[in-house]
């Protein structure tokens, strides 16, 4: 089946419905569950990291696999990944079972993200970056909406407020009442745009998707700029899995207002995707993506330093500016330098890498902390980031 450009509203509305319940299901939930579960630091990054490493498997063979048997099928399934997975968070009672439902949930994002990228980017021509950024900022909304809800929904007590398991489960049913009725919407968009395409023979598939992920993966500049918003995603996950506990923790905030920083990053990054995707289209994409990661690590670094929630506010918003200058561009420049006919691969294999360093942000960032302070775990990610700045000025030139 093939999605026409005129759903591309309905692509929104059901990217919202979909991103709201995996938001729920993320931050602060996630980390502040795995917690009441009595995980360790170590264990909660891997708790919040494992949903990524799905994402590394698999995306690329599900951004590769649309190009040739449609987008709608592809589509389809990750939408009943968002659908089901949500209702057995309510069967967890331990680390182990938290960790296999989280490995299953990543299969939602790993299938949906490179595909409704590729819809996007098969009808946006020349105005990929603008497009894009539109796409990502719209169902962004839904992760926007996700984290202060689920904070509400745990409470808006400060550090000694007791969460009970109850808490917890009202947040996952929540979810998966979002995921169920992201599914309803999809199943309208695939039947109102569903053309039938060729039938291929699984010759002609396996031989096809190698094909292209060859093709694209053989050129170095889409390898390092999805290197580059992977080393970015690394800060984005370490955030996910600790700023709610530093919060709560160190800083003495209530799981609402920790809910609040991330909707405030989520804002700031919404409201700048499409201006900085439309310059970036008008003046190119390379000292966008680098300045993006310049400011988010400097953000970054400044958190272990700030305890008071509006400077916390300030710090987050400005980590979103920096996320909106290098993800605007970022998958835009993939774009470019990939062939049309495989774009689905080109956003898988992006997905794929940058999905390294997302699931590696909250792993490495638990070990850091079993061995240094936040100040000094926080202070080494942010220095990776900066250090591969000069790299990809360097080896990506493009205009």
């Amino acid at each position: 089946m093939r999605i026409v450009s005129g759903s591309f509203g309905a692509l929104c509305a059901i990217g919202i419905c979909a991103r709201f319940s995996y938001a729920l299901a993320r931050t602060p939930v996630l980390p502040l569950f795995a917690l009441y579960l009595g995980a360790g630091p170590e264990v909660i990054g891997w708790v919040v990291g494992i949903s990524t490493v799905t994402g590394i498997f698999f995306k690329l063979p599900s951004g590769a696999l649309s190009d040739w048997i449609g987008r709608g099928r592809t589509l389809f399934l990750g939408l009943l990944i968002f659908a089901l997975t949500p209702f057995a968070y309510l069967l967890v009672w331990s680390t182990t079972a938290l960790l296999a439902v989280r490995f299953i949930h990543g299969f939602a994002t790993a299938v949906y993200g490179p595909v409704s990228m590729a819809i996007v980017a098969d009808t946006a021509g020349s105005r990929k970056g603008e497009m894009l950024s539109w796409f990502s900022s719209l169902t962004i909304v839904g992760t926007l909406l996700g984290a202060p809800v689920g904070g509400f929904l745990l409470g808006t007590g400060g550090p000694g407020q007791h969460l009970a398991r109850w808490d917890f489960l009202t947040v996952f049913l929540l979810s998966g009442l979002s995921g169920t009725m992201a599914l309803i919407l999809g199943l309208g968009l695939a039947r109102n745009g569903a053309k039938v395409e060729k039938t291929l023979s699984f010759k002609e598939i396996y031989g096809r998707l190698f094909t292209g992920i060859k093709e694209v993966l053989s050129d170095q500049r889409i390898a390092i700029t999805s290197w580059m918003e992977g080393l970015h995603l690394l800060a984005v996950g370490a955030l996910e899995a600790f700023l709610p506990i530093y919060a709560i923790k160190v800083a003495g905030l209530s799981a609402f207002q920790v809910g609040l920083l991330w909707g405030v990053q989520v804002v700031t990054t919404i409201l700048s995707k499409p201006l900085m995707g439309r310059t970036s289209d008008r003046y190119g994409r390379r000292l966008i993506i680098a300045a993006g990661l310049v400011f988010s690590a400097l953000s970054f670094g400044a958190i272990p330093l700030l305890k008071d929630f509006s400077t916390l506010l300030v710090a987050a918003a400005c980590f979103g500016f920096g996320e909106a200058l290098v993800t605007s561009s970022a998958n835009a420049l993939v774009a470019d330098l990939c062939q049309e006919r495989h774009f689905g691969t080109a956003m898988g294999a992006f997905g794929t890498i940058f999905d390294l360093g997302h699931a590696a942000g909250p792993v490495l960032a638990g070990y850091l902390l079993l061995n240094f302070s936040y100040l000094q775990s926080f202070w080494i990610i942010a220095a990776l980031s900066l250090a591969s700045v000069p790299v990809f000025l360097w080896q990506v030139r493009t205009e």
